[in-house]
């Protein structure tokens, strides 16, 4: 296990093989009525990676989503995306909040095709990959289903296919699991887990879990309370796939407690 400083300029993945960095942060920060709620703040993500964020409530993990994806204007500091200044830009994204969201007058096929309805008229395509999507990742008998008659976990699945729909390569996910029971919520990162390694996208993962943090994650960022900043980047050193197993693992326990301590303003 390694904590390294939030600057990382060497562009290194874990495993020191040079990678393409696909979001950064220079300084990013943010005021509400005179109070600083996010502090200066870096951030790197590289591409095809999966990073979480955790801290504790009211720390500014969601204002920084919403300055990423280009809801709230920051402050002062840059955002790019691939290279491109997405400052106060949106459509660059795909945003999976806790709450599901869904239409409840929609079936599922509709629930997944909303970002296409919402912009354009949903074709033939749309539903054609929206049943695709949903047959792919268990779903495929209950396209005509509306919410009310899924379950917390199904609903969940359905609002994550509406994100992937948007075809964004970077998804940010706002504690989209926070709602579910602990055995709905491990199927779900097990799930998760599948999803990310065979679609190839770019995650950044907003947790109050840790364990959930250090299962799903090759990174975990720990930011201090509001006003708030990345006070530490924690590398995670344990192979992928992972399963349940590994939450026993001597490596995950210390990798725990340290990250347990730097939330309860340990030093690195």
């Amino acid at each position: 296990m390694s904590v390294v400083e939030v600057a990382r300029d060497d562009g290194a993945t874990l495993k020191g093989v040079t990678s393409t960095v696909l979001l950064d942060l220079r300084a990013v920060e943010k005021v509400f009525a005179d109070k600083v709620v996010l502090a200066p703040t870096d951030l790197r993500v590289d591409e095809g990676s999966f990073v979480s964020i955790v801290g504790p409530s009211g720390c500014g993990k969601s204002t920084l989503f919403n300055v990423i994806a280009g809801l709230l204007r920051p402050d002062g500091g840059s955002v790019t995306l691939q290279g491109r200044d997405v400052v106060g830009a949106t459509g660059h994204v795909g945003y999976m909040l806790q709450k599901d969201l869904l239409v409840p007058w929609r079936t599922v096929e509709d629930n997944i095709t909303m970002a296409a309805r919402l912009t354009r008229r949903v074709g033939a395509n749309d539903r054609e990959e929206a049943r695709e999507i949903a047959r792919r990742y268990g779903l495929g008998e209950f396209l005509d289903h509306y919410p009310k008659a899924l379950s917390g976990g199904m609903r969940q699945r359905v609002a994550f296919m509406r994100t992937l729909v948007t075809h964004q390569q970077l998804l940010l996910l706002d504690e989209p699991f926070g709602a579910l029971d602990a055995q709905t919520r491990l199927d779900m990162q097990k799930w998760l887990l599948d999803v990310w390694r065979e679609s190839g996208r770019t995650v950044l993962f907003i947790t109050h879990d840790v364990d959930e943090s250090i299962f799903l994650s090759d990174r975990i960022l720990v930011m201090s309370p509001r006003p708030g900043r990345i006070v530490a980047d924690v590398d995670n050193p344990l192979a992928r796939p992972r399963d349940i197993d590994i939450l026993t693992d001597p490596t995950f326990v210390a990798l725990k407690a340290r990250i347990m301590h730097l939330l309860h303003g340990g030093t690195s």
